[in-house]
């Protein structure tokens, strides 16, 4: 039930929210950067390819030139020309071998001289390069050996595989490359390796040689992004961290804010929710119905009827107390004013106000708008000042008393006897009624000071010429105790309990027909 006094768990999506609202920035920042991140690594895995592309470029251009120069000697004796190609291996910085070719076999190298080995062109990529896995000399070192030919002549040029892996190293160790050539590729291990090489898990890249038969292979193996946001973006971490636990707390406090009494009482104004209930008020002597208090009760679309001490104070100290009597008095329009031939002249209407209410002359436009529906003498309209509020005097408050007396509207002192400034509502402002409360009702027969105290008030109300109506009555005993010190007017449980509009309609035109019974017997009677 809305504000229950034991504290309600939260329902769980109530309890979830906040957590995935909080969650929601961590994992979009999380995801952005991610994103970053694998951008990041891609256009560093790209420009990694590139660079170590451009140094074995550089490597070959060397061999290049090596051979380009020594192929005009090719098919001239190996004696001759020896040193010709020792001269290429000392001024080229990445040579470590030449050698000639006459009519597919190597006959001359620069560290035996004359030597005899038949050239197979299909092991070179586009007739130009081989990637080795060692030669006679240096078997399993890796080789990358460049040819370049012109009909049956040809130059060809070693490069040590050290500085292949040196160029693989060239950009540090924390990615994955490797040098393609052909149906062979080499990485950083120096193994040669027969196939195509193996596509990085991350940020996989790819260069190729627009210059020479070669590519080159870039990435990072997985968890390289993780790695990147940990090393790169802990100031990011910490601001998501704080921006998730904003969004939460933001949440939690909205979410509490909306199921606050203040917003959810505002709700139910909007919705219309308060409806009036009404319980008669017999007049002294034959307990016929004078009249009736009017009682706000809450009809909650999902709690259902709502009791009044669970929400009356919250509207009291928020001041919605006020919008809400005021919707209240416009339903008891609504319900009563349709029916008004069944009342008779002079039938009491109870409305309970508080301090707020008499802060504003608006209440007297609310009580013109409350008679002016009725037909006039019709009903007579009481207000019963609460005072869980203390009405503090003023030209405000003067000025509406004053005005409500004009109108005709009766005021009454509600629960007199039990609050701080009974008396002085007395003094203070034109008073018409005092209710009994019914503390004082229920010590009837029981308790003898509770009956001084009654019987004073009682007696105080009658020098001050003021009505008088005891709230609470129960027993026969009570009534009849009440009856026989004159008390104007009863109320309680014995005579009629709050009930709802469709059933005080049917007890009215009940009591109607009584009425008519009655005074028919009386005619004949007469």
């Amino acid at each position: 039930m809305p504000f229950s006094v034991k504290h309600r768990p939260l329902r769980l999506w109530r309890t979830l929210l906040p957590w995935l609202v909080g969650a929601l920035p961590m994992v979009c920042g999380l995801l952005i950067m991610h994103w970053q991140a694998g951008r990041e690594l891609q256009n560093r895995s790209e420009a990694s390819a590139q660079r170590v592309g451009g140094q074995i470029e550089r490597i070959l251009d060397s061999a290049s030139r090596a051979a380009s120069e020594l192929l005009p000697l090719a098919g001239q004796p190996c004696v001759e020309e020896k040193l010709a190609l020792r001269d290429q291996v000392t001024r080229r910085a990445f040579v470590r071998s030449t050698n000639l070719e006459y009519r597919g076999e190597l006959y001359c190298n620069s560290l035996f001289g004359p030597y005899s080995e038949p050239v197979n062109v299909d092991d070179y990529v586009q007739g130009k390069l081989w990637l080795m896995d060692g030669n006679s000399v240096t078997p399993g070192h890796p080789l990358l050996v460049y040819r370049v030919s012109e009909g049956e002549r040809g130059a060809i040029t070693t490069v040590d595989g050290d500085h292949l892996i040196g160029a693989l190293y060239l950009l540090g160790t924390d990615n994955q490359l490797i040098l393609q050539v052909g149906q062979n590729w080499i990485d950083r291990s120096g193994q040669v390796h027969k196939g195509l090489a193996p596509t990085s898990e991350v940020a996989a890249s790819e260069y190729v040689s627009t210059r020479y038969p070669f590519s080159i292979h870039s990435g990072y193996t997985q968890g390289k992004v993780g790695e990147q946001m940990r090393s790169e973006y802990p100031a990011l971490f910490g601001l998501l961290v704080m921006l998730g636990a904003m969004a939460a707390v933001t949440c939690y406090w909205q979410l509490r804010r909306a199921s606050s009494p203040r917003v959810e009482l505002q709700r139910a104004i909007e919705a219309n929710e308060f409806i009036p209930y009404f319980q008669p008020v017999v007049r002294h002597g034959d307990y016929r119905w004078a009249g009736v208090e009017v009682l706000m009760r809450w009809q909650h679309p999902r709690e259902g009827l709502v009791r009044p001490d669970l929400f009356i104070p919250y509207a009291e100290h928020s001041g919605q107390i006020v919008p809400m009597t005021r919707q209240l008095m416009a339903r008891t329009v609504e319900v009563l004013a349709p029916h008004a031939e069944r009342m008779a002249d002079g039938f009491h209407i109870g409305i309970n106000i508080t301090a707020d209410h008499c802060q504003d002359l608006a209440l007297l436009d609310d009580c013109h708008a409350f008679l002016a529906a009725f037909p006039k003498g019709r009903v007579r309209l009481t207000l019963e000042l609460t005072e869980r509020k203390l009405i503090a005097p003023s030209e405000v408050t003067h000025a509406l008393f004053a005005g409500l007396h004009d109108l005709g509207v009766m005021i009454a002192v509600d629960d007199f006897g039990t609050g701080q400034s009974s008396l002085a509502y007395l003094r203070q402002f034109q008073v018409d009624y005092l209710k009994i409360d019914q503390s004082f009702v229920a010590m009837i027969g029981g308790d003898a000071l509770s009956l001084h105290i009654l019987d004073s008030i009682i007696e105080l109300s009658s020098k001050l010429g003021l009505g008088i109506v005891a709230e609470g009555v129960e027993t026969e005993a009570q009534r009849d105790y009440l009856a026989r010190h004159n008390v104007d007017f009863q109320q309680g449980y014995l005579f009629a309990r709050p009930m709802s509009a469709e059933a005080f309609i049917q007890a009215l035109e009940a009591q109607g027909l009584a009425s008519a019974s009655d005074h028919q017997v009386l005619i004949q009677g007469g």
